[in-house]
Order: structure tokens, then C-alpha cells, then sequence
């Protein structure tokens, strides 16, 4: 009876159970709990969080690879949707189904806009270099700054894959505090005669534009920076279909049933690759930090250049909307919007400011797209 018990103790987790593996069930658990009760992008952060916590229970085998005597986990397996790039874009795909591009089209300025909240993607990365990183982890952590989680996931995973779950987090930590991070750099370089300032009404889009600005836009990236040309092409496609109106089920199908699929089975693989060693290193605490540069960068230089081409219009443009150049859709435009209202109850700003959002994702996927051509 002894030598039974001795067994069933020495197979089950608690064995193998370590501190470092306590520690990230507790780090788990605490997302999870902002997840579910904070509801800080709950969409994501619970199928992560779970993904971390099935990864560090032990003996589970969940993301083991195929052997001899096992077929391998099941985590093992869907993770190499993420290892091979293929959830990423179909975020994407998703994504472009489910955008607007008609404020970028009404308003092409914006797109200089998007292009410049860029900066801070490349600001973090020498940054991350002067902190002793290689030029691939940096890389993968300046890509942070774009506020985009397919797109910072996507590159990671080609770049410094072992950097993977603490980027993916970061990078969907911050997207989730867009409205405590960029508020306070908003007021800080705008003046109050600034953010009282009215956008004209924008034009009104003919359906034949909506259409042949994602093939075009598709034909010219893809002629640019060949390596954007997956993330690009597939936002482009969801677009078109949306655009289209040829196909209305499969629009809905991308808007929702798709989306959420995909949301899953990314955030799931994601998590199971919080390994205990990376996660709970130096390197984590300077991917934070970095991370957080790299937004606050990115939106600081998207205002001031907002600034700019205000001046340049004389008085036409409020700055405020560079700060939507990041691509966190929509929630940027809505912080935008929201400033707006704050200095002036009648001050709507929410589809100008979708101008420089939509930009920002085309932007960050380029940049992306830029950092994969030097470094591959």
C-alpha cells in the first residue's frame, strides 16, 4: 500500500511542481483576474493567461512534441499556427473585414500621420540595442510601439522566438491601457486652443475607391517592402470583401465567427510559451520598460508631427489625431475623440482621428515588414 502511495505521489505535478513554476500559475491567475474582472482585453488576455497556466502545471505533457511512445500534446500542435506564421495574418484577413478605410481615403494626409506614430518602433529598438539586446531581439521588442499584437506577434515568432509570450503580453498589455498611457503625452505637447480645434467635414467616399484602394494599396507595399506583403495583402483582402458587398457572408463570417477563432487559438499558443526562464529574467523587465518607451514615443511623435501639419494648414488639423497614428483600432481614435470632447462638449473628432488608426496598422505592418527584410 506504501510503495502505491510513494507512486502515485512521485507521478502526479506535485513532484515536479518548482517555485518558478508556482510563480507563473500566480502570474496566470493574475491576469486572468484582469482579464475577467478588470476586463483588460479580456478577448485575448484569457485565452493567454490560460495557455500559462496549462503550460506550467508539470507532467501534463499539453506542449510536449511527438516522440517514439507519444503522439505529442495538443498544444504542441496548434502552436504551430504561431510558429508558422499562419494566425497573424488571418488576424488580419479578420481585421480588414471589419475596418473602415473610408476616413484615410477621404483624408490621405492622415496617412503621414500613421507613418510618423512609427517612429517610436524604431526609437525602442536602438534602445533595446543600447540595453545589450541583439539586433533581432530588438527588433522583435521595438515592434511594441506599433501597438499591434498580430503584427508584434508575427515578428517575433521570425525574429527571437524564445522572446514570444513577454512581447505578446507587453504588447497587449499596453494596447490595453491606451486610454491611462497616451492622455497625459496628449495635453502635455498640445495647448488648449489646439485640442479645441473643429475638422472640417470629411468627403463622401464613392464605393468604386473603396474598392481599388486595397488592390492598389496591396499592388504598392508588395512593390515597397516585398517581406510586408503577407500582413498587408491579407488586411487588404478583408477589406475588399467588406468593401465588395458581393459577399456578405463571408464579411460576417471574417467580422466574427473567424475572428474569435483565430483570437483563441493565437492567445492559447501564445501563453504556452511563457517559459519560466525568460519570463521571470532581466530581459522581461527590459522588454517592459522598452515597450513602454516605444508607445509613449510613437504617440509623442505622432502628435508633434500632428502639430506640424497643423501649422502647415494653418489651423485645419488638430494635432491630437497623430496620437490615433498607433494602431490600436479603434481604441486610440476613441482616446482622441474623447480629449476632444474634454475641451469642447461639441468637438467630434472620433472619424478623423480613424484616419491616422487605420494608417497606423498599414504603418506598423511595413515597419514590420522593413525590420524582417534587414534582419532575415
Amino acid at each position: 500500500m506504501g510503495e502505491i502511495i510513494r507512486n502515485m505521489v512521485e507521478t502526479s505535478g506535485f513532484a515536479g511542481l518548482t517555485w518558478r513554476h508556482g510563480v507563473m500559475i500566480v502570474i496566470a491567475l493574475l491576469f486572468l483576474y484582469l482579464a475577467i474582472f478588470k476586463e483588460y482585453e479580456p478577448y485575448l488576455l484569457i485565452p493567454i493567461s490560460f495557455g500559462i497556466l496549462l503550460v506550467n502545471l508539470p507532467f501534463t505533457g499539453i506542449f510536449s512534441g511527438p516522440s517514439a511512445a507519444e503522439p505529442g500534446g495538443l498544444l504542441y500542435y496548434l502552436y504551430q499556427g504561431t510558429n508558422l506564421g499562419i494566425y497573424p495574418p488571418l488576424i488580419f484577413l479578420c481585421l480588414g473585414a471589419a475596418t473602415d478605410f473610408g476616413p484615410l481615403i477621404a483624408n490621405p494626409k492622415t496617412l503621414l500621420l500613421g507613418a510618423a506614430a512609427q517612429f517610436g518602433i524604431f526609437a525602442a529598438f536602438f534602445g533595446a540595442i543600447a540595453l545589450g539586446m541583439t539586433g533581432l531581439e530588438a527588433a522583435a521588442v521595438g515592434i511594441i510601439g506599433g501597438a499591434d499584437g498580430p503584427t508584434a506577434i508575427y515578428l517575433t515568432t521570425r525574429l527571437a522566438p524564445h522572446l514570444l509570450s513577454v512581447i505578446a503580453i507587453a504588447a497587449y498589455s499596453y494596447m490595453a491601457l491606451v486610454p491611462i498611457i497616451q492622455p497625459p503625452i496628449i495635453n502635455a505637447l498640445t495647448t488648449t486652443e489646439e485640442r479645441k480645434i473643429k475638422m472640417s467635414m470629411q468627403r463622401a467616399v464613392t464605393k468604386k475607391e473603396r474598392i481599388l484602394f486595397p488592390i492598389f494599396a496591396t499592388i504598392f507595399v508588395a512593390l515597397v517592402v516585398p517581406s510586408a506583403t503577407t500582413l498587408v495583402g491579407c488586411l487588404m483582402l478583408g477589406n475588399l470583401i467588406r468593401e465588395s458587398q458581393v459577399v456578405p457572408k463571408l464579411t460576417e463570417t471574417l467580422q466574427n465567427a473567424m475572428m474569435y477563432i483565430v483570437t483563441i487559438l493565437l492567445g492559447l499558443t501564445v501563453g504556452a510559451k511563457a517559459e519560466a526562464e525568460i519570463f521571470l529574467s532581466v530581459t522581461s523587465l527590459k522588454i517592459v520598460v522598452m515597450g513602454l518607451c516605444a508607445f509613449a514615443i510613437g504617440t509623442a511623435s505622432g502628435v508633434l508631427f500632428g502639430k506640424l501639419m497643423c501649422k502647415l494648414t494653418k489651423g485645419q488639423i488638430n494635432p491630437m489625431i497623430g496620437a490615433a497614428g498607433v494602431s490600436a483600432v479603434p481604441m486610440a481614435a476613441r482616446v482622441v475623440h474623447k480629449e476632444g470632447l474634454k475641451n469642447d462638449p461639441s468637438n467630434y473628432l472620433l472619424m478623423h482621428a480613424m484616419g491616422p488608426n487605420v494608417a497606423g496598422i498599414i504603418g506598423s505592418a511595413v515597419a514590420a515588414g522593413v525590420l524582417l527584410a534587414y534582419f532575415q
